[in-house]
């Protein structure tokens, strides 16, 4: 099984990805893009905002499908919405 690190390393930027990393109470994922790398972090921006990670945390990442595209909002008075 290939190191997370550098399977980071090895991958394009733009490169949606799914980050698992240690927190003090157990785990955390990010969801995103690949946005940036650098010798000890990478950022993934996800829906909320960047989400600068240590390497050092890291536990798995892999890479995934592009997001579905968003659903637009229901408007009032159609059909199944009052």
């Amino acid at each position: 099984m290939q190191d997370p690190s550098a399977f980071l390393a090895a991958l394009p930027l733009d490169t949606r990805v799914v980050v698992r990393r240690r927190v003090p109470d157990g785990f955390s994922d990010s969801l995103g893009d690949l946005v940036a790398r650098d010798g000890t972090t990478c950022t993934v921006r996800t829906r909320r905002g960047d989400d600068v990670v240590l390497l050092a945390d890291i536990t798995a990442a892999r890479a995934v499908p592009p997001a579905p595209p968003r659903r637009a909002p229901r408007r009032a008075g159609t059909p199944g919405n009052p």
